[in-house]
């Protein structure tokens, strides 16, 4: 008898843990296949469970597909839009009132050309792309040693286009070989092996990324961003490459109207998240470190760093979710 009412309190319970959520059905997420994505959804997707009893899932897809099903309302929340490269049809769907944009999931997403941090430290004249033409020396390419190596992007990515005009505006070919290699996997382990043997390195990169949360990096100096300026730039028939930054990355959360209208306090909480760029690299290293999943991820983040996740929901929630983990 006792465990029959014990099995239907354990019913009870549950039933209304997920009677508490404002919505009386699964919420959608947008799974994207790359992994800050991924842990961005499972971070929000454990709070909302286990914090606010709410059921998920998640539907996969590109980024693009995935912009075309929450414009439809066939999704609910897309946790991570890289909006510069959607940028039209998001500002469309936002301006029609069938999305709404909660700004940056990420403080401070960058694009840019690094060194790390020791080539820095033993150079400090070195600080802009300007200078590299005095420092080649430093960066020799081994199939052409009158010149240093520059790691651009893999063929076939939109930045391989940017970075090719950049180095053209930068007038560097007389001094550097524009070097892309075959894949992103091959981008990753020829940085990685380099930075592990504190080799000197210069190259293109972006945050957040397990390769920013392992080593110290540091952007080189490039004049103002211009958005006509990088229209060309990304344009492989650009006659007249600009010399200047990338934009800043816009990375930002946006749900659908209604799911907005539907789910208020729901609304409110998505608004809320944000991640130091920094610490979504230290995680995602920590993943690739621990060959971890996404929902492993977003544990060792609720475990490791109430500080930041607290200052999303009310205190109940944060209780019901630390109680859980």
């Amino acid at each position: 008898m006792l465990k029959k009412l014990t099995a239907m309190a354990t019913i009870l319970a549950a039933t209304q843990s997920f009677a508490d959520c404002e919505v009386d059905r699964e919420i959608r997420f947008a799974g994207m296949n790359w992994l800050s994505n991924m842990v961005m959804v499972d971070i929000e997707r454990t709070i909302l469970e286990k914090g606010y009893g709410c059921k998920t899932a998640i539907e996969t897809g590109g980024t693009l597909p995935m912009l075309t099903a929450l414009v439809r309302g066939d999704i609910d929340v897309m946790s991570e839009g890289w909006i510069n490269s959607i940028e039209e049809p998001f500002n469309k769907g936002v301006s029609e009132g069938k999305i709404k944009s909660l700004g940056d999931v990420y403080s401070g997403g960058v694009e840019t050309w690094w060194i790390p941090k020791y080539v820095a430290d033993k150079n400090p004249g070195l600080k802009s792309v300007a200078d590299l033409p005095k420092y080649k020396e430093l960066f020799l390419d081994p199939e052409e040693p009158g010149k240093g190596r520059f790691y651009s992007c893999p063929a076939g990515w939109a930045c391989e286009v940017i970075n090719s005009n950049l180095f053209k505006a930068f007038n560097l070919a007389d001094d550097y070989v524009l070097y892309s290699p075959g894949t992103g996997a091959a981008l990753d382990a020829a940085l990685s092996s380099a930075m592990k043997r504190k080799r000197n390195v210069v190259f293109y990169y972006w945050t957040p990324t397990p390769l920013a949360g392992k080593f110290d990096l540091v952007p080189l100096e490039m004049p103002a961003y211009n958005p006509e300026g990088h229209l060309c730039n990304a344009r492989s028939d650009c006659e007249t490459p600009y010399a200047g930054s990338y934009p800043k990355a816009r990375v930002e959360t946006a749900i659908s109207t209604p799911f907005a209208d539907e789910a208020p306090q729901l609304t409110q909480f998505l608004d809320k998240v944000s991640i130091p760029t920094l610490t979504v690299s230290q995680l995602l290293a920590w993943a690739d470190e621990n060959s971890a999943e996404s929902s492993e991820v977003a544990e060792h983040f609720i475990k490791t760093q109430p500080q930041i996740w607290q200052q999303w929901v009310p205190a109940d929630v944060a209780k019901k979710l630390n109680a859980s983990m």
